[in-house]
Formats: structure tokens, sequence, C-alpha cells
């Protein structure tokens, strides 16, 4: 009797403007996939122009999986992420299709791949210090103190993000280890032929069009978009302090003005896939395609690839 096979998972990473959403398209019509997208901000609803969602018309395309599954005022962790997703991704495989995360959030993609670490209990007293330093003297000096702490996690989380900050702080101090030390023991995917491709297109190249993106995003909409959800739900909405939104929201504060936060936003970008790289860079089993997903030979290389792995044995 033949050995059974593992069913197989395809997964492109890549740092944002890199074409992802373009290969992963191709990739899933030629090989009967279905996309789970593995972005911490696309799993909201109404946040449609500063994400670079595929397009309704690309989602028609293949199915698309945890894209607008949550509004806004809901809380999505890494952990809720990867059950999500796992879900989704065996689904998929049960259809007798093939399962391709895309996406460029190191952290979710992290904990879908190699689960979750059992973190520490919470600690109340320093949170509360450690948020009214943050209070104080904004997130940016807290992400100061966890790069001297955990590089590795600083290089990863964005220095505005002071929730993210805290907790790894707080994680790191009580357990007496990096937290990224701490993430390697978890309960990681299994009973999959995993193929791990990564993009990494030239940098000045890519960081051109991150700077087109940006003005593009401010072009068509992407304030009014984000008034919109400030209406819906207010200000201190968690998601807006991401890339862009975040620029958007000082614009209708009347902090900063549309060409200032293009300007800002596009530096904010370009530093993004700077640490997603680094992130990337860190995991040994991605094999490199040292072009955008959207030109014709990267396109060609992915193909031949998956081809290869789609056999079984």
């Amino acid at each position: 009797m033949a050995a059974l096979v593992d069913p197989p998972l395809i997964v492109l990473s890549g740092p944002t403007a890199s074409g992802k959403t373009a290969l992963a398209l191709e990739l899933a019509e030629k090989f009967a996939g279905e996309i789970v997208s593995c972005d911490s901000v696309a799993v909201y609803r109404g946040m449609e122009i500063g994400t670079a969602k595929p397009t309704l018309a690309e989602r028609a395309r293949v199915p698309h999986h945890l894209i607008d599954v949550l509004t806004p005022d809901q809380p999505c962790t890494a952990g809720e992420y990867s059950r999500l997703a796992r879900e989704a991704i065996h689904g998929i495989t049960q259809r007798g299709r093939v399962p391709i995360v895309v996406g460029g959030t190191g952290l979710y993609l992290r904990a879908l791949l190699n689960g979750l670490f059992p973190a520490p209990p919470r600690h109340e007293p320093l949170r509360a210090k450690l948020r009214q330093r943050a209070e104080e003297r904004g997130p940016a000096h807290l992400h100061r103190i966890l790069t001297r702490l955990d590089p590795a996690a600083a290089a990863v989380i964005h220095a505005n993000d002071a929730p993210k900050i805290i907790r790894a702080i707080e994680v790191t101090l009580t357990a007496r280890q990096p937290i990224t030390q701490q993430w390697e023991a978890r309960d990681p995917l299994t009973g999959f032929r995993i193929l791990r491709l990564g993009l990494n297109p030239p940098r000045a190249e890519l960081y051109a069009r991150i700077n087109r993106r940006a003005a593009e995003m401010f072009e068509i909409g992407l304030v009014e978009e984000t008034a919109l959800l400030v209406e819906n739900y207010g200000y201190d909405c968690r998601p807006l302090t991401s890339l862009g939104y975040a620029q958007a929201v000082q614009v209708l504060r009347n902090e900063i003005t549309r060409d200032q936060a293009v300007t800002v936003a596009a530096q904010g970008h370009r530093n993004y896939a700077k640490r997603q790289l680094t992130w990337f860079r860190a995991d040994a089993a991605i094999q490199w395609l040292p072009n955008f997903g959207n030109f014709a030979d990267i396109r060609s290389e992915a193909v031949a690839m998956v081809e290869l792995h789609l056999q079984p044995g």
C-alpha cells in the first residue's frame, strides 16, 4: 500500500508592495488554490484603501479567506488569527484544493506555522507602569526599551504600536527571557508539505513603488475612508494606528497637511518593508524570488517551483 502523502500548503511572503497579490492570484488559478490572507489590518471591514486589499474583481477570481471578517472595533490577536487561518486551511484541503497563505504580517504568519508560546500571565502593576510611561513619553520611548531588551522583537513591532510593545516588554521581564526566544516553544502546524516562497525585489524599485502607492492612497480617498471609520468607531479605534490611517487621522485633526501625510506614510511604509525583510530573511526555509511578483519571469519561476512541490513523493 502506498504511503499517504501530506497535502501541500503554499506560503507566499514578502514586503509591502512587492506584488504578492498578483502572484498569488496566478498560482491560485493555475493550481486550483484558495488564498488565505495574512494581513493584520485586511481582516477588518471598511479598511480598503489603506490596506491595498485585493479588489472585489480579484476576489471574485478565486476564493479569499480572512479578509473583511471583523469590524475595526474587534480585537484580532496573533492567536485568533492562527485559529481562524488553520480552520480555513483545513477547510480548503478538505475540498481538494490548495491553500495559499499570502501576506507580510510576520508575527501572524509565525503564529500560524509555528504556533503560540505558553505566555506568562498578565502582570497588571507592570502593565500599568508601562502604559503610564507610554502616555508621558510616547510609545517610541517604550520601543527603544524593547530594542535594548529584544532587538528581534523590536524589529517587527511598529514603534507606535503601544499595546504590542507593552506586552513584549511585560513578557520579556516577567519570564526573564526575550519574547522571541519564548516564541520557539510553540505548537507548530503539522500534516502539510509546506513550500515557503518569498519576494525580494530590488530595494530602490521597491521604495519607488511604495512611494507611488502611498501617494495614490491619499489621492483616491484614504482621508475620507478614515473619516467614516472615525465616525463609526472613534479616533481610539486600534486599527487606525496602522500606517496610512494614522497619518489620515492627523490630517482630520489638522495636525499635518495631506502632502505631509503622504511623505510620512511613505517613509513609514519603507521602514516597515525593511523590517519585514529582516524578519523573513531569518527564516531559512524561504526560497527567495529576486523581483516583484507581477513580473513574468518571477511568475514563471514560482509556477515551476509549485509544480515541482505538488508532485507527490
